[in-house]
């Protein structure tokens, strides 16, 4: 589960990735033997590629990161999350529409732009 637009993200790199990045972090938390999962892949790659260089996408492999998922409080997979200025913004779990994920990147920045004013 790789893209060019997305990043894969550890443990290791989770604060630096994602919590200390200038620009907001959408952040997929994936499992390989998660048939939604693999159904989201090809909308959350062209959201990857329209947000490219407004927004981060990041994907972690909840099996490979079991830490990672309890501190970020993942309950099912998929769970897409919206990271700025260093903590979860909003995040929803299960498959989601391509417009629901818009709606949260754009709910995340709109947030970020009001925080800037």
């Amino acid at each position: 589960m790789s893209s060019e637009a997305s990043m894969e993200v550890t443990e290791s790199s989770f604060d630096t990735d994602v919590l200390m990045n200038n620009q907001p972090v959408f952040v997929d938390f994936w499992a390989s033997w998660c048939p939604p999962c693999k159904m989201m892949e090809p909308i959350v790659d062209r959201l990857a590629e329209e947000y490219r260089g407004v927004v981060r996408f990041a994907k972690v492999n909840i099996d490979r990161n079991p830490g990672l998922s309890e501190r970020a409080e993942v309950k099912g997979v998929p769970t897409f999350a919206m990271y700025a200025g260093g903590k979860k913004v909003d995040a929803l779990t299960a498959a989601q529409t391509e417009r629901k994920l818009r709606a949260l990147i754009d709910g995340a920045l709109a947030e970020r732009q009001a925080g800037n004013d």
